[in-house]
């Protein structure tokens, strides 16, 4: 199921920063992936022949077609924002870490498991903190396809 732009996020509860704690889980809804999408996000964005022709990426490293690592990190960041991880002021990245243990094929249909790690408030700008993450994008037999751990700028709950 291909995730409605917002859909998720106007549903769930908005989170600020005193609102997460370390070991807080999230999971995020479903996109499916096609060759159509692989090879369009290739075209515009990362033109190499294992994600852009079936055949080429045979003979790859690869043995198929495969999505860019940046497509299935737009995809994660897609899915923790309409559905995986409602942050009050939006997600404000601030530096990570990312990994692509597996390729992402056409026909996997992906989720996104988070984990709140670390939760810091600022000393310097009391509205705000930074939050840790361990983000991992799964496809539908479990396996890991990418892992993202996000720095994050969290706001605090405005004063009433």
């Amino acid at each position: 199921m291909d995730e409605t732009p917002g859909a998720g996020a106007a549903k769930q509860q908005q989170l600020y920063l005193e609102d997460l704690s370390p070991g807080d889980r999230f999971t995020s809804g479903e996109h499916a992936l096609d060759a159509k999408q692989i090879i369009e996000f290739a075209t515009r964005f990362d033109p190499q022949p294992f994600h852009l022709d079936a055949e080429a990426a045979q003979r790859t490293i690869f043995q198929g077609l495969a999505a860019s690592g940046w497509h299935t990190a737009a995809i994660t960041m897609r899915l923790l924002v309409t559905s995986g991880l409602p942050l009050a002021d939006g997600i404000i990245g601030s530096g990570g870490e990312l990994h692509w243990p597996k390729p992402t094929r056409p026909g996997d249909v992906l989720h996104v498991e988070s984990e709140v790690i670390e939760v810091v408030p600022s000393r310097s700008r009391p509205e705000r903190g930074m939050v840790t993450m361990r983000c991992e994008t799964l496809n539908q037999h479990g396996e890991v396809v990418q892992r993202f751990t996000p720095k994050m700028v969290v706001s605090r709950r405005p004063a009433a």
